[in-house]
């Protein structure tokens, strides 16, 4: 079970904002919590808002009761561009210079964390199957390196 939060239109700079987010990708959510509540960049306030909003979502869908935040994980993190408000700013000799202020979507993806799914054993039968093959394989390159390389007589140059 997964949920999202978004946050549109917020006024940083999508680079800006990327940087804070590349942080938390993947983490559990308390982890995710920590690096957001202590960086001091800007836009870790913002993003930490959205995680919050995210595991609030979560834990609202979840019927079964109430699921514990380490149990969570930041299942995806994206940053995408918003519109740019064009400005202009006087330049020497009656010119302008354009601002461009940049905004960003931020989108965060949260989800259960899943318990890990147990490797079984092969059965006896595939390692049956397998064995002939492994100890051929083996054969092969026993008799390769006991035979004697064949020697071959120079060819004598004709003149």
């Amino acid at each position: 079970m997964e949920a999202h939060a978004i946050n549109r239109y917020i006024g940083t700079s999508p680079r800006k904002m990327r940087l804070v987010i590349d942080l938390i990708r993947g983490k559990s959510v308390p982890e995710a919590l920590h690096i957001l509540h202590f960086s001091p960049k800007h836009a870790a306030r913002v993003a930490e808002k959205v995680l919050r909003s995210a595991v609030a979502n979560l834990q609202n869908k979840d019927e079964a009761g109430r699921l514990e935040p380490e149990e969570i994980v930041v299942r995806r993190a994206s940053v995408d561009g918003g519109m740019t408000m064009k400005r202009i700013s006087p330049a020497p000799m009656g010119r302008a210079y354009r601002i461009r202020k940049r905004s960003n979507h931020v989108m965060i993806v949260v989800a259960a964390r899943e318990a890990a799914p147990v490797k079984s054993k092969p059965s006896s039968k595939t390692t049956a199957k397998m064995a002939p093959k492994a100890t051929a394989k083996a054969k092969a390159k026993e008799t390769a390196k006991k035979a004697p390389a064949k020697e071959t007589a120079p060819k004598k140059a004709t003149t």
